[in-house]
C-alpha cells in the first residue's frame, strides 16, 4: 500500500482506517474495510491507496449498514452514523496534512 501522507496514529479514526486498509487489501469485508471503501474517493485524493470495491452492486454503504444490523440490530443506525463521523474526521485530518505537505510546512 502506498501512503502519502503517512497515517498518523493520533488522527481521529486512524485505528479504523489502518485496520480497514489491512482488511480491504486481503479482500475481507469487515466493518472497517467497508468504511474504508466508503471513504475511498477522498482517501485516494490524499494519496492513500484503497483497493477497488469488489463487494457487489449494493455498494459499501449498504453492505456496512447490513453488517451493522447483524451485529448491533436496533443500534445499527446510530453506529453507522458514528462510524461515518469518525471517517469524515479522519479524512479532514488527512486532507489538512496533505495541504501542509504540498505547501512545504
Amino acid at each position: 500500500m502506498s501512503r502519502n501522507p503517512p497515517i498518523e496514529p493520533d488522527w481521529p479514526g486512524a485505528d479504523l482506517v489502518e485496520k480497514g486498509l489491512r482488511d480491504a487489501s486481503t479482500g475481507a469485508m469487515t466493518i472497517e474495510a467497508l468504511l474504508v471503501h466508503i471513504g475511498a474517493p477522498r482517501l485516494r485524493r490524499v494519496g492513500i491507496d484503497v483497493p477497488a470495491w469488489g463487494g457487489g452492486e449494493a455498494g459499501p454503504e449498504r453492505a456496512l449498514y447490513e453488517a451493522l444490523l447483524k451485529e448491533h440490530d436496533r443500534d445499527a443506525h446510530s453506529r453507522y452514523n458514528a462510524l461515518i463521523r469518525r471517517l469524515v474526521s479522519f479524512e479532514h485530518a488527512a486532507e489538512h496534512a496533505a495541504t501542509r505537505a504540498r505547501r512545504g510546512m
